[in-house]
């Protein structure tokens, strides 16, 4: 252990928020140092990562759904776990280079955050992606976990918290005491379904057949769960599914709101049935502490208006929600001897 203790003096230990759209990575005492899409760009029909293994992130992002015949551009990640494990490797891999640099000898200790729905096999899947990318130990830590330690939540105590982390491909409901989970819910239902429900009603009503990545613009810019004070519209382009020729539309931020109901809805049902499992003291606990919202679905313009209509409880949206897992995997490793007890996350261990 204390050998351990010394190599992480020399090493940049990390802790990374491997997700469905973006990873982030924080080091200890430095914060969040990268924010990338989890995106690589490689050669068709092979796994060989383009620009001699640095199209990963920003410069393959930029490729999704513009890329020629010889060229594919990949996200390894499905509804949050890995889908494509040689994939998510080399972006780990990339990933780690880039933070550690290429000088470091010692390998990192990482912290990695998985949903707290997934399998053993998809956890090892996960551990071992993280080994052949060059890391010395790794810990898995639940992201509902992660998001609260991030949130500044006091999960440890004997209150109960209520984090929800909508990410990319999953929504991570959970009620957490005593630095453990009481219950919690993970659903497949995220922020890309709400890309998926937009690109579905340009396609229903207007025959536009429109990207992933205007689908996303669309629901940052004009996207709510809640009437807005202001109603917003925006110009769209695309396809036209008939003629097969580019043309423009206007749409409005009420016909979003109401594209994206079903996702919105399957995440309140989550979070009622999480509730509803909730013991009577810890419930009693939420009507004075509420519930706290994270990940980058947390933007949605009124969702926590709409959250809190649902259960009659006080919603809050966490500072800097895209960060929040990233922070709390790094505020992990500082507390790392006093808390891997409590979370058997070390698969070797």
């Amino acid at each position: 252990m204390f050998i351990d203790r010394l190599l992480g003096l020399l090493s940049v230990d990390m802790g990374i928020d491997l997700g469905t759209c973006n990873t982030l990575v924080a080091v200890r005492g430095q914060g969040i140092v990268l924010n990338e899409p989890s995106v690589v760009a490689v050669r068709k029909g092979t796994n060989q990562v383009l620009k001699g293994g640095e199209a990963v992130g920003w410069v393959a992002k930029e490729m999704l759904g513009k890329t020629p015949g010889s060229i594919t551009a990949v996200r390894p990640l499905k509804d949050g776990v890995i889908s494509d494990f040689e994939i998510t490797e080399a972006m780990l891999g990339y990933f780690i280079k880039k933070v550690t640099g290429r000088r470091s000898i010692i390998g990192p200790r990482v912290v990695i955050s998985i949903p707290s729905g997934i399998t053993a096999v998809e956890k090892r899947a996960v551990f071992d992606s993280a080994e052949h990318a060059g890391a010395r130990r790794t810990f898995l830590l639940e992201e509902p976990v992660a998001a609260a330690i991030g949130a500044g939540l006091p999960f440890a105590e004997a209150t109960a918290s209520m984090i929800v982390d909508i990410g990319g491909g999953t929504t991570e409901v959970a009620i957490m005491s005593l630095a453990d989970i009481a219950t919690c819910e993970s659903i497949r239902v995220a922020g890309d379904d709400f890309d998926e429900a937009i690109i579905g009603h340009m396609r229903k009503v207007y025959n536009l057949m429109i990207g992933e990545q205007t689908a996303e613009r669309i629901k940052i810019e004009i996207g709510s769960a809640a009437p807005l004070r202001e109603e917003l519209s925006m110009e769209v382009r695309g396809r036209d599914m008939i003629s097969g020729m580019p043309r423009k539309t206007v749409i409005t931020s009420e016909e979003v709101r109401e594209a994206l109901m079903e996702p919105v809805g399957s995440i309140i049902e989550a979070v009622k049935r999480t509730l509803e499992r909730a013991e009577p003291e810890l419930a009693a606990d939420l009507v004075e502490n509420g519930i706290t919202l994270a990940g980058g679905g947390a933007l949605l313009r009124g969702l926590s208006t709409t959250l809190g209509k649902a259960t009659g409880l006080d919603v809050n949206v966490a500072e800097d929600p895209l960060t929040c897992v990233a922070r709390g995997t790094a505020i992990y490793l500082e507390h790392l001897e006093e808390w891997k007890v409590t979370l058997e996350n070390d698969l070797d261990g």
